[in-house]
């Protein structure tokens, strides 16, 4: 009889990671954490496996003791959403340099006076000479000369991931795997091809969906081998390590790309949503999901639906994937006075420094504004906050920084200084409203009437907010689920 293991599933989110311990007694332990205190540990999700294994800080992770690690992490889409992934260099067929820019000429906010584009998350594009008709065949040599100065110029000034899209490379990927060679031979560590990431017609979403891995899977790859080193993954300190895929199926950490990394932690969230809908008794469910960076919306009326081709963050691509509709408004997104209004968000101020109220000098942020409104109690929180994690959430801190907005609105309006409270009460309706039209997207704008359905609220800020966004939605039901 084989002896029995540990088997590990973890969320790796933003803000907080979330590790589920089966012990080989059958038994289950939980733990959550910060997703990045540097000052404590390296990892959050490797420190949560040594914390229920009881080990100290030296000791090292046992051979032979653990047999599966699962885990589904927002990596990626925390980095797409905040624009912080690898510096990516995009070759392109000559005369195509601006068709990613481009698009298809959609026209989303037709009626808007004054339209702010996306940019574009690649940072250099550089047309290289060399054609395929519509069978594939050769019709222009590559231009493997330029295109090699071309790789060289971009590496010397500092490009280490690249994204190679040629028109018709689905029927013919010559073109593209003798430039990637060329970038190998460089030294390029990233190098993705159209035909490669996304094999099928239409240049547009396969280019986009290249740029989206050669942007990714970079910050991708450095996470798993840090996760993969620490818990010896190669020495047999861990049997399996698997990855939530965007489509909702796990893949072995050797194979999990960018492209399907984006919805890796929010997929899993949509199947435990239904589980546990259907469980209390509800078939037509709204899956809400607020973390500490965004929030993951999705629609359940007795089938999980995917989509092949989607848009997040304004990013186009092509990849499987849950149907899920992801907004940059999570517990840390961050409180701004500009343009002469409250603004939320996009940008996230994570866990480390984390909001205000965490005493590590962060900004204000939704969390603080539960804080001062009297919705987070510190006493009903562990002390885990401060620069040495064990101090209590700071709500001092969070009524000076609040103060100080206030004189800086009224020094920048010209008004008399508002109250801290109506203040926050304001960010938080702007922060519920984000959340309300995101959910309307997935449901209202495709034609189903969200009064009959239930909310299934999780995640570590969604039942501070759950009431607030039915109600703006006019639905009656709302499920939460007790930590």
């Amino acid at each position: 009889m084989s002896k029995k293991k540990w088997d590990f599933w973890i969320d790796r989110g933003g803000t907080f990671t979330d590790v589920v311990g089966h012990t080989p007694s059958g038994t289950l332990k939980t733990l959550k954490l910060l997703s990045e205190n540097p000052e404590q540990y390296k990892d959050a999700a490797v420190q949560g496996i040594r914390l229920l294994l009881e080990l100290t800080e030296t000791d090292p992770i046992p051979e032979d003791i653990i047999d599966s690690v699962k885990m589904g992490t927002t990596v990626a889409t925390n980095a797409l959403l905040e624009r912080k992934g690898d510096r990516t260099f995009l070759l392109i067929n000559e005369g195509l340099k601006d068709l990613l820019r481009v698009g298809y000429q959609n026209r989303p906010k037709l009626f808007d006076l004054e339209i702010k584009k996306q940019s574009a998350i690649y940072e250099d594009v550089v047309e290289i000479p060399g054609r395929l008709d519509a069978k594939g065949l050769e019709i222009i040599r590559l231009d493997e000369r330029l295109a090699r100065s071309v790789l060289l110029s971009g590496f010397k000034g500092g490009f280490r991931s690249v994204a190679i899209a040629f028109i018709h490379s689905y029927l013919n990927s010559n073109h593209e795997n003798r430039v990637a060679e060329i970038a190998r031979e460089i030294g390029y560590t990233q190098v993705s091809t159209s035909s490669g990431t996304s094999r099928l017609i239409k240049l547009v979403s396969r280019g986009d969906t290249t740029v989206v891995d050669a942007y990714l899977s970079p910050i991708l790859r450095r996470y798993i081998n840090q996760v993969s080193e620490e818990l010896k993954a190669d020495e047999g300190g861990v049997k399996s390590l698997f990855f939530m895929q965007s489509s909702g199926g796990l893949v072995d950490s050797g194979s999990f790309q960018g492209r399907d990394a984006i919805l890796s932690g929010p997929a899993g969230g949509v199947v435990g949503m239904v589980k546990t809908g259907e469980l209390a008794g509800f078939k037509k469910l709204i899956g809400f999901d607020m973390g500490g960076t965004s929030t993951d919306v999705c629609h359940f009326s007795g089938n999980y639906e995917r989509s092949f081709e989607t848009e997040i963050a304004g990013v186009r691509m092509r990849a499987p994937m849950m149907n899920i509709h992801t907004v940059a408004a999570g517990g840390g997104s961050i409180l701004s006075f500009q343009d002469g209004r409250y603004q939320v968000g996009p940008d996230s101020a994570g866990a480390t420094p984390g909001p205000a109220s965490y005493g590590k000098g962060g900004p204000l942020t939704v969390t603080d504004c539960n804080v001062l409104l009297g919705k987070l109690h510190p006493e009903y929180f562990p002390n885990v906050f401060g620069v040495n994690g064990d101090e209590p959430l700071d709500v001092e801190i969070v009524r000076k920084k609040f103060l100080l907005m206030s004189n800086e609105i009224a020094k920048e309006t010209g008004k008399l200084s508002m109250n801290i409270t109506l203040i926050a009460e304001g960010f938080l309706k702007i922060a519920v409203e984000n959340m309300a039209n995101a959910i309307k997207n997935i449901s209202i704008q495709r034609g189903y009437d969200v009064t009959n359905y239930t909310m299934n609220c999780f995640g570590g800020a969604g039942g501070q907010h759950a009431c607030q966004v039915a109600d703006s939605l006019g639905m009656k039901s709302v499920l939460l689920h007790p930590y």
